[in-house]
Order: structure tokens, then sequence, then C-alpha cells
């Protein structure tokens, strides 16, 4: 079992490594802005980028790598495959979620590093902008804006506004640890649902543990940060989000089958008052026949809230600083275990 580096040779011979995705135009967007000759720089760097339709192609120019350089659209490595490359060491993944590609890479005491928490940064930063917006009543009001185009009767209902409003969050893992720390710089009081948080790990991060039942009553916004495991499937059903407050806010970038649809949208067609934010939805895009698409209250995005734009080179600079360190001999921050495996949406 191989958990460190191994040093033999280091200081005479780079260490040879490959890049592997299967979406040509993220290598521009990741591994862009001279960030691949970076790697270059660091690494004796196979030629070509390895997919999975060119991987037999090249699988006799594989078989010294020791590590991956890899993001969105990495393959699922078959052992086969994996017998092909006998020196692989540890796969860097320059993005989130690992689990269409990782338990293999783990089976076989492979290092797999993700920078999953680079791309909570911008999910977290999306978020606090919808718990902003939805404290002074902006969609609603933009709602009642156009179907009345009169100013006062668009504005005439209870806007909570931010000063000591309590948001709730269902889930502290890495977004939540990183929305909760956002919230810090305003009034706002934090409650949060998650089986795993202790008291004191609540204290610390100067947050309010409660059930489920409990944030549902009594935040006026609500966001679901649940990992996609299928413990976690329907979980969110129509009586809890018929407890909700006046006028409050449910906001969606976990996943879409923690919801209840059907309880969801009935509640949301009974309370006009209430909103609902939905980055995610069960399937993606809805179903054509869904009143999601057409409930005046409902607001659906097509699942923006990781990286984008210049944001993606975040995470690809994260892998790089792991690999020095893994090179190093130095900690790493951001492995995925077995352990961790099992607890990622």
């Amino acid at each position: 079992m191989r958990h460190e580096r191994d040093f033999e040779g280091v200081g005479t011979m780079p260490t040879k490594a490959a890049l592997f995705y299967d979406y040509p135009i993220k290598d521009g967007e990741v591994y862009g802005q001279g960030r691949r000759q970076t790697i270059e720089k660091l690494t004796d760097l196979y030629p070509e980028v390895i997919n999975s339709k060119n991987f037999d192609e090249h699988a006799s120019g594989l078989g010294n790598v020791e590590v991956i350089f890899a993001t969105w659209g990495m393959p699922f490595l078959t052992a086969e495959q994996l017998a092909k490359m006998p020196k692989l060491k540890a796969v860097f993944y320059a993005a989130g979620n690992v689990k269409a590609f990782a338990q293999p890479i783990v089976d076989n005491d492979i290092i797999l590093v993700s920078a999953w928490d680079m791309n909570a940064i911008p999910v977290a930063e999306m978020v606090l902008s919808q718990i902003i917006l939805s404290c002074r009543g902006y969609y609603r009001t933009i709602r009642d804006y156009y179907e009345t185009h009169d100013q006062n009767k668009a504005k005439a209902f209870h806007r909570a506004g931010v000063n000591g409003e309590i948001v709730g969050l269902i889930g502290m893992g890495m977004i939540g640890k990183r929305l909760s720390a956002l919230l810090k710089s305003f009034s706002f009081r934090v409650i949060a649902h998650d089986p795993y948080l202790s008291e004191e790990q609540a204290m610390e991060l100067g947050i309010e543990r409660v059930s489920l039942e409990e944030l549902f009553r009594r935040a006026y916004i609500v966001s679901n940060h649940i990992p996609d495991l299928p413990s976690t499937k329907n979980v969110l059903s129509g009586p809890l989000f018929e407890s909700m407050r006046e006028g409050a806010t449910f906001i969606n970038t976990g996943r879409g089958a923690q919801v209840i649809e059907a309880g969801l949208i009935e509640t949301l067609r009974n309370r006009p008052d209430l909103t609902a934010l939905l980055d995610v939805t069960y399937p993606e895009p809805p179903g054509a026949d869904s009143e999601l698409w057409t409930l005046p209250n409902v607001w659906i995005s097509p699942h923006i809230g990781g990286s984008v734009g210049d944001e993606v080179g975040r995470m690809a600079d994260c892998i790089i600083e792991e690999f020095q360190a893994w090179e190093s001999g130095k900690p790493l921050r951001y492995r995925v275990t077995r352990e961790v495996l099992a607890t990622m949406g």
C-alpha cells in the first residue's frame, strides 16, 4: 500500500505525468493562462491529452506515468486500463465531484486529490448573493412589479431585510462552511442541520445546530447543501416546505433528487408568498410538463453554481500546489480517501 511519495530518483528525473479528460475545451479553461506550461516545467508531461477514446492508442506510452492531472471529463479507468499504468501513484483532479471515476482509483491505493474546496467558493458566493436579495424581497418584488406595473403594489408585502434575520443551512460540508463564513460579514443569525455536525463544531463556526424541522420553521432563508448520497434522496418533503415562514425562500444548490418535487410544487402553488431558487432539479432540466417551469414563484437556473470563467483556473492552481506538496512529502489538504469518498455528494 502506497500513501506517500516514493523519493527514489527525486532530483534527477522529473515525475512522469499526463493530462486526462474527455472535454477538450476544458484544457483552455482550466489549464489555460500558463498553467499547463507550469505543469510541463514541473514534470515530464506526456504530449497528448488522454481521454476515453484515445487511451488504447496511447496505452504503450503511459506505462511510466506516475501522476495524472485531470479535470471535468476525467474518464472512468477500468482495471485493464489501470494495469497498463503500473507506476501510477496519484491523480490530481482540478474540479470538485469525483464520484464518477474515483472508486477504482482509491481501491488501488492510488492517491486522489480534488479541488472540491475551490469549487465550493463560487457556489457559496452565488448563494450569498441570493440570500441578500431574498431578504430584501427582490425576487417577489420583481414578480409583482411585472404583474402590476405599480411600484407601491410591488413593494406592499413585508420585506424582512438583512439585520438579524435567520438563515438556515442544510448540510455543513465544504460549501456550507464557506457560506457560513461569508455570512459572518453580515448581521445574519445562522442555524444549521447536519447529522455529522457536533455541538462543539457548531460553536466553533458560530452557528446554532437544530433539527431539520426546526430549521424550516425558523429560517427566513433555507439553503440546501446536502451531499448527493443514496441516504439523502427525498429527504426534503412537502410538510417541511409547508412549515416555512411567511415570505420565506428556499434555495437549492445541492441536488434535485433530495427534494420530493410533488410536495414542493404543491406548497408553492398554495403558498404564493414563498419563493424557490432552484439551481438543481431532478431530472435536469425538469420535464417539459413540470409546473416548475410555470409557477410564478419559482426561478430555475441551469446548474451554474460551480466554477465558471476565470474561477476555474483557481482549481488548477490548487492541485498544482497539492502536487508540489506531494513531491516534497508534505501533508495533502484535499486528499480523497475511501472514508471521505463515502461522504461526498
